[in-house]
């Protein structure tokens, strides 16, 4: 049998040092991976003078697995956000973020256990009719939401929700007063929960859904939203269980994914072994889970929590006072 070759963007600021961490805890736990090593971002841009080079496309594209650190888009016209690019070029349609308390994080909450499904490819990031008035007073952008494309996120949500033996999916909406756009999500999204008799089916205001994530995220299992309100829930829900630094997403596609930190760069922080791996590590997680790879997942899930839990060695985010390389040797201790 071939070896599962694995394309690996290293990213910029903190992304090499992070990833390393990830792909050494990758090794110990005896995945067996072979990699090829692709730039993007900053990093290929300074080599290549293009963000996203087609050579890093072509690695993406051929081995249809990427794990992948942090990337910078330079800020101001002319650059398009990298991730969504990507995001748009291999259809990765499907955002996944799963939010998970860890014992010994400085969270505000306990027991939270929360994936969030965003549609990755429609809603106002389509980049569809952004325009700005030639006396610059009036801006413009549409969002657009397909039926396709509200199925596809709906089902990929309830097909989760029954892998992961879980009970409730939480549709997420403005349908009240977005009656086109957030309303044909919302009944496109009924029409697929009416399939899965098996799964509780609610349906949340987006407004409401942020009041009742903090007041009590508990109630929470799965969420599936739109494109913007997703960017922002996720967000929120990583706030939920330590911040950014612990939360992890994977972007996926027919036959595609993609599985990345989503925090940012952190350049201030860049070569000074001060970072906190963990959202990386989490995202390879995830693309064990996904490989089918359960096992492996569960054992690198568990010695990071007991790591963060003991408080061996942990950085300071998660109040220790260690570094990226001290943190992951604690990880790799326990594998």
């Amino acid at each position: 049998m071939s070896k599962q070759i694995i394309t690996v963007i290293k990213g910029d600021g903190i992304g090499p040092s992070i990833v390393e961490a990830a792909i050494e805890v990758l090794d110990k736990v005896g995945c067996n991976f072979d990699y090829e090593y692709v730039d993007a971002g900053l990093t290929a841009l300074e080599k290549t003078g293009e963000l996203l080079p087609q050579a890093t496309l072509d690695a993406i594209a051929r081995n249809k697995i990427t794990l992948k650190g942090p990337l910078t888009t330079p800020v101001g016209d002319g650059f398009t956000s990298i991730n969504v690019t990507l995001r748009k070029k291999f259809n990765l349609y499907s955002n996944v973020r799963p939010v998970i308390s860890f014992k010994g994080t400085k969270a505000r909450y306990e027991n939270i256990d929360i994936i969030t499904i965003r549609e990755n490819t429609e809603g106002m990031y389509s980049g569809h009719g952004q325009v700005v008035s030639a006396d610059g007073m009036v801006a413009e952008a549409t969002s657009i939401v397909t039926k396709d494309g509200a199925r596809r996120i709906a089902e990929f949500a309830f097909e989760t929700a029954r892998r992961e033996k879980r009970k409730k999916v939480t549709i997420v909406h403005k349908a009240n007063i977005l009656k086109s756009t957030s309303g044909l999500f919302l009944k496109t999204a009924r029409e697929v929960a009416s399939h899965y008799p098996d799964i509780e089916a609610q349906e949340m205001i987006v407004d409401n859904a942020c009041m009742q994530l903090v007041m009590n995220p508990q109630q929470f299992d799965v969420i599936v939203t739109t494109n913007l309100f997703g960017d922002i829930l996720s967000d929120l829900c990583a706030g939920l269980v330590g911040g950014l630094g612990m939360a992890p997403g994977a972007n996926i596609g027919a036959d595609c994914a993609i599985f990345e930190a989503v925090h940012g760069s952190a350049p201030d922080i860049a070569g000074k072994n001060l970072a906190n791996p963990s959202s990386v590590i989490l995202a390879s997680i995830q693309m064990l889970e996904y490989l089918g790879m359960q096992d492996k997942a569960e054992k690198i899930r568990s010695a990071l929590a007991d790591v963060i839990a003991t408080g061996d060695r942990t950085t300071r985010d998660l109040g220790g006072s260690f570094g990226t390389t001290d943190f992951t040797a604690a990880v790799l201790e326990r594998l």
